[in-house]
């Protein structure tokens, strides 16, 4: 068996999915694979080193299990957890046992968290996935957050969606802070890059978004009476790689979006409820591009917002129909 030790950073590659959810990929045998679980439940242990001031090991256990089952209980996925518990191993240690806890890494001081992956490089077989979070950071379990501190079960949320195979979603708007670095104003995906300020627990709920992405990868349930959206983004005539696409359901207020993903500008979002919804198309530019696809992507974002000038009727378990849509330069 042929191992390979990866982190979020190198394993954010995109293979041709069936919807525009990004997606972990490993390159096996010449061909993309989707990263995932092959069985379930997925086992998981906790470091017994995982205690920091604010955060007993008891409220650790709690907070995790909290956040798993969350993405756990989703009805249109399947996937499933079970606690495994305490180990003397540490996160990022290639033991075949998936492992969350504390570590301290000051050298990452804009990283809260990561997951890392080990695989079966000749199968593609998830064999392992561990979380660190970082202990130079102040961290809070309280059931209301805590000024100063960031909500481990927030944080959690967001990295077991790693975790289980989901990479970033750009459903989120921020804006530029004084000395660098960007601050959350509003987020419509647990999976967006950019955590929520410390004392906001606005992390701890899952939303379409995420729903649609976790159920994409393990449907269950009545996962295939959703429909989808699917067409082509266009500028100058040619496909446009990496547009972000969005779908908006003026009845429920949800918001399902995904990106074009090859050099046609080809899209095809699932997950959505039956019925009209508004589509918009934007570059994604109010995030770091590396939070999504790798630097070597040709992503286009010399271009303007743009709308569908037409609702689009999304039929149950069927598909809208090629939607065409054309961007124009900035």
């Amino acid at each position: 068996m042929k191992l390979g030790a990866l982190t979020l950073a190198c394993l954010l590659a995109v293979p041709p999915p069936s919807f525009a959810y990004l997606k972990f990929g490993v390159r096996v045998n010449g061909r993309s694979v989707t990263l995932k679980w092959a069985q379930t439940p997925v086992r998981y242990f906790i470091s017994a080193r995982s205690a920091v001031p604010g955060v007993l090991l008891p409220d650790f256990e709690a907070a995790v299990g909290r956040a798993f089952q969350r993405w756990q209980t989703v009805p249109t996925a399947s996937i499933t957890y079970t606690y495994g518990g305490l180990t003397l191993g540490r996160p990022g240690e290639d033991d075949g046992s998936s492992t969350l806890g504390f570590e301290s890494r000051p050298e990452l001081d804009r990283v809260l968290a990561s997951t890392s992956f080990l695989i079966d490089r000749t199968s593609g077989a998830l064999i392992e996935s561990d979380i660190f979070f970082n202990s130079t950071f102040q961290w809070s379990v309280a059931a209301n957050g805590e000024a100063g501190r960031f909500d481990l079960e927030s944080i959690a949320l967001h990295e077991i969606g790693h975790f289980s195979g989901l990479g970033h979603s750009a459903l989120g708007e921020t804006e530029l802070r004084e000395g660098g670095g960007r601050r959350v104003l509003a987020a419509e995906s647990i999976m967006f890059p950019i955590a929520f300020t410390s004392g906001s627990i606005a992390g701890r709920t899952l939303k379409a978004d995420d729903i649609a992405g976790i159920s994409d990868i393990y449907p269950d349930g009545d996962f295939q009476e959703k429909g989808s959206l699917s067409g082509r983004v266009t500028k100058n005539g040619a496909g446009v790689f990496g547009a972000h696409v969005t779908a908006f359901d003026p009845a429920t207020r949800e918001l399902i979006a995904g990106f074009t993903l090859n050099s046609q500008g080809e899209f095809s979002i699932g997950g959505l409820s039956p019925g009209p919804k508004v589509v918009r198309v934007e570059p994604l530019d109010d995030a770091d591009i590396d939070s999504f696809f790798d630097t070597t992507q040709p992503v286009d974002i010399d271009f303007r917002v743009t709308f569908l000038e037409r609702l689009v009727v999304i039929p149950r378990g069927g598909d809208s129909g090629r939607i065409d849509m054309t961007v124009v330069r900035k």
